[in-house]
């Protein structure tokens, strides 16, 4: 990479983004520009790495979510309605939800 070039970072897999910011700060370090990232597959359930792309000025594009995941399971019939029903349960409170289940 030399300096003033333009970088898309590509990335196969996300959760919170702790590993995409790590590559992002080290590939302005040399100069470069990178200020968009496209993630395959992101969870779409961790909200610290929203607040953290925005402080970093990082635009993401994303392919797709759990949420997505589960639209297409529910559509094809791929599993039963109470296994999807669990599923979005955790997404969307996962710290409760492993609560319920292990009383910690």
């Amino acid at each position: 990479m030399t300096e003033g070039q333009r970088v898309l970072l590509v990335e196969d897999l996300a959760t919170n983004g702790g590993s995409k910011f790590s590559f992002v700060d080290a590939i302005r370090e040399t100069g470069t520009n990178c200020s968009r990232a496209v993630e395959i597959f992101n969870y779409g359930i961790f909200l610290e790495a929203e607040e953290r792309q925005a402080k970093q000025e990082v635009q993401l594009h994303r392919l797709c979510t759990w949420l997505d995941v589960l639209d297409v399971a529910r559509a094809e019939g791929t599993f039963v309605s109470e296994t999807l029903e669990e599923v979005e349960e955790f997404l969307a409170a996962q710290r409760e939800w492993q609560q319920a289940r292990t009383g910690s």
